[in-house]
């Protein structure tokens, strides 16, 4: 009897599906799939066909909100709050940890060593090892300050007695730069020009006009200053006013406004706010006045002369953090003191995990910011790859972004290690070589925007490859090497480059070809081209740096499509454009423009409601009455790229200036996006698309693209690889930065660092034609290549 029931299987284990039904989140069409559990599912598509909604915004999402739903409502207030995904039925859900690839958080305090809790294991281990012994583990920490006070405290116990206490706390942190490694400088140069007077138009701050109330007229009309006098004849104490005086009341014809020196004022309005949200204009106005160099005091290490005399065996926890972890790896292992073993072992085993995900060429003292989004991914994955968590769901984006094709067959290995020990695992990938390793894929499709957003293919990789969809007709796709390259006009020059692991390189990047900069992560790619490159006169850079904006902030926004568009508006209904403004004169009154009403609930998700007002198409009623070519502004916003393009091509609504930019935009494959979708909601590839498109309007004669193949689908690379002819064949220069052995064998020109990453890498290993580096095999990248041709 007992063996019969033994047959069967137990109630628990029939759970071994994730099952998605009805799914409708951004363009997803009702979609239903079953996903295995404790398989490696991965998920394919073209860029912008739904795969990160169904993934990230609804599987992924409904996780983390069920999770949050477990703690206290007073825990929950403290949590981002999150919306039910829109979907009819979710199941078999099991905890999810997403490893993305947004870049890890831009403060400049944050390091790799922080952000991995390799720093905090460091500064216990210095705290109690360290020579000579300076105090706590906050002694050697860069973001602690030194505190010292003393007073009269008063203790309320039994009878109420006033004490004398002091207190002391010693921090870390370098005192001059406060920790942050850099001193920053204001150029007064930029600002103003002295030989002039304020009433002749001194300022050169973009705008500050001379008729502005809050800026210009409030510094010649002040009282404090002479309007007529040159500022380079202020005395002493006009200049202090000028520049740095207190914020004060004064009155501008009878209006009362508040005067503030000009250095404070220029740091609130521009430098307070993120470099990547500031309109192109004023972003390169920051980048020219303010300088930033080394802290002379603490030698750019962040920390205080104390925390650097401490010593264990001769290096400081300044010259440890500067280590690259591989060598700071052996540097541990190499301590054997038994009175913090425990510590050595954990510490030795995250730094081992750097190396084995492929980072040992980081150094902890690296700012978190400007790791690639591919190293900020992997840095992430660090937390999990020692963990004991089991049946848990791992949920990768293209974790092969930024590898070499040498790396990406150890990520492979990394993600079937994570299944193995019994987790499920769902990828968002492109590459083929990861596609193949799957045990399941989920294929959306078929196009993109609009024409995506339904699943094309379920099924095993085979049953991908022999599938009629556009990801199996693509999967075999091999580049072949070009059989007459370009050849060059010219060569940019770089002599000596020696920034980060650069071994004073000198390179000569031809000009007027396709120059493709490749070699394993780390081996210096990005050191070289941002370093010596793209400062460069007539050097136009487009990077991977995400785009930020708010809901508001859009495709026509972005582009500066919008001011043609308001300005033909205007002129043919004989109004002023600011009308046609959801930000401005022209937004709906009951949900400010944005289209929807928000209310807040608290620890509760939010939730937006269409307002009633606008239905939301975000403008006052009035303005919907205004027309060009037939079309109010609203269905204008509401038009794709492809559409808008014909329309502004020709007839009534003829707009030159638009119709431009939106060339560039279906140039560079983003012909189905809606002029007025949300920033927010497009795929990191869509966003560099975009960036893309802004900038080949600039004029430059060098394009540098880094890694312009990240979230690209196999068939849209064929696309890229057009645009980038296209522009070469134009007369400009264009260098990428790039693994994808498509864009090596299209290249007219190679330039490969390596050998190895770090301090292994950083020489110029080869510099030729693909052929030639096929054809030589002498180093990883050319086996690779010659691998991909079939040579």
């Amino acid at each position: 009897m007992s063996r019969a029931t033994d047959k069967q299987p137990h109630a628990a284990d029939r759970h071994d599906l994730i099952r998605v039904h009805g799914a409708r989140v951004n363009n997803l069409k009702d979609v239903s799939i079953e996903i295995p559990k404790r398989r490696l599912t991965v998920f394919t598509g073209v860029s912008g066909s739904g795969k990160s909604s169904l993934v990230f915004n609804t599987i992924a999402a409904e996780s983390q909100r069920l999770i949050n739903e477990t703690y206290s409502a007073f825990v929950q207030g403290f949590m981002p709050t999150l919306a039910r995904p829109e979907v009819d039925v979710l199941e078999g859900l099991t905890t999810a940890i997403i490893v993305d690839q947004q870049r890890m958080g831009g403060d400049t305090r944050s390091t790799v060593g922080t952000a991995t809790d390799a720093n905090a294991m460091l500064r216990i281990l210095f705290s109690r090892l360290g020579s000579p012994h300076i105090g706590p583990p906050s002694a050697y920490s860069f973001n602690t300050a030194s505190v010292k006070a003393s007073g009269a405290i008063t203790v309320e116990r039994g009878n109420k007695k006033t004490v004398k206490a002091t207190f002391n706390r010693t921090g870390g942190m370098c005192t001059e730069c406060e920790g942050r490694g850099t001193v920053s400088d204001i150029d007064l140069t930029q600002l103003y020009d002295d030989s002039k007077s304020l009433a002749e138009g001194a300022f050169t701050i973009p705008g500050w006009k001379s008729d502005s109330f809050w800026t210009v007229r409030v510094y010649a009309e002040s009282g404090l200053l002479d309007p007529d006098k040159p500022i380079a004849k202020y005395t002493k104490k006009e200049m202090q006013d000028f520049l740095y005086r207190e914020p004060t009341k004064v009155k501008v014809e009878g209006v009362n406004l508040t005067y503030e020196g000009l250095i404070p004022k220029i740091q609130k309005s521009f430098l307070s706010k993120d470099k990547d949200a500031l309109q192109p204009h004023i972003r390169a106005f920051v980048e020219r006045a303010v300088t930033f160099a080394t802290c002379p005091a603490c030698d750019g290490t962040r920390l205080s002369e104390g925390a650097r005399s401490s010593k264990i065996a001769g290096i400081s926890i300044a010259d440890a953090c500067a280590m690259q972890t591989s060598d700071l790896a052996a540097w541990i292992r190499d301590l054997d003191e038994p009175s913090v073993a425990p510590l050595l072992t954990a510490l030795g085993e995250t730094l081992d995990s750097f190396v084995e995900i492929g980072l040992g060429y980081l150094a902890l003292d690296r700012p978190a910011g400007t790791l690639s989004g591919g190293e900020a991914q992997r840095v992430k994955m660090i937390r999990h790859l020692g963990s004991s968590l089991t049946d848990t769901t791992y949920v990768f984006d293209e974790p092969t972004a930024g590898l070499h094709p040498h790396d990406i067959q150890r990520m492979n290995n990394l993600l079937l290690r994570l299944r193995d020990k019994g987790n499920t695992v769902l990828v968002v990938e492109h590459k083929p070589e990861t596609i193949a390793v799957a045990d399941h894929v989920v294929d959306l499709g078929p196009g993109a925007g609009t024409a995506g957003g339904t699943v094309c293919f379920e099924g095993t990789v085979d049953g991908l490859r022999a599938s009629d969809t556009v990801t199996g007709r693509h999967f075999d796709d091999r580049s072949t090497l070009k059989a007459d390259t370009r050849k060059a006009t010219g060569a940019l020059e770089v002599r000596g480059a020696s920034a980060n692991n650069l071994r004073g390189v000198d390179v000569d990047i031809p000009l007027g070809v396709l120059t493709v900069v490749t070699g394993v992560a780390g081996s210096g790619k990005s050191s070289l081209i941002h370093g010596s490159v793209a400062g460069r006169d007539g050097v136009v850079t487009v990077d991977q740096s995400a785009i930020r904006g708010s809901r508001r902030s859009n495709p026509a926004t972005y582009t500066g499509l919008l001011d043609p568009v308001r300005k033909a508006f205007a002129k043919a209904n004989d109004v002023k454009p600011g009308l046609f403004s959801a930000n401005s004169e022209g937004a709906c009154p009951t949900c400010n423009g944005a289209g929807v009403v928000f209310t807040d609930l608290a620890m509760m998700a939010g939730v937006a409601t269409v307002c009633e007002e606008c239905e939301g198409k975000r403008f006052q009623a009035s303005v919907l009455e205004y027309r060009l070519g037939g079309r109010d502004i609203s269905e204008v916003l509401a038009m794709s790229v492809a559409e808008a393009e014909e329309f502004f091509g020709s007839g009534d609504a003829r707009t030159p200036a638009a119709h431009r930019v939106l060339e560039r935009l279906v140039d560079v494959g983003l012909g189905y996006l809606s002029l007025g979708q949300p920033l927010t909601t497009l795929s990191g590839g869509e966003r560099q698309r975009l960036k893309l498109a802004t900038h080949m309007g600039e004029k430059g004669g060098v394009y540098v693209l880094d890694e312009p193949t990240t979230g690209l689908h196999l068939a849209d690379v064929e696309q890229l690889l057009g645009l980038l002819d296209r522009l070469v064949d134009s007369g400009k220069s264009v260098v990428v930065i790039e693994h994808h052995q498509a864009v090596m064998a299209h290249a007219d020109w190679i330039i490969d660092l390596g050998p190895g990453a770090g301090h292994d890498g950083g020489t110029l290993v080869f510099e030729g034609t693909p052929a030639e580096l096929v054809a030589a095999r002498s180093t990883l990248t050319g086996e690779h290549l010659a691998e991909y041709v079939g040579a």
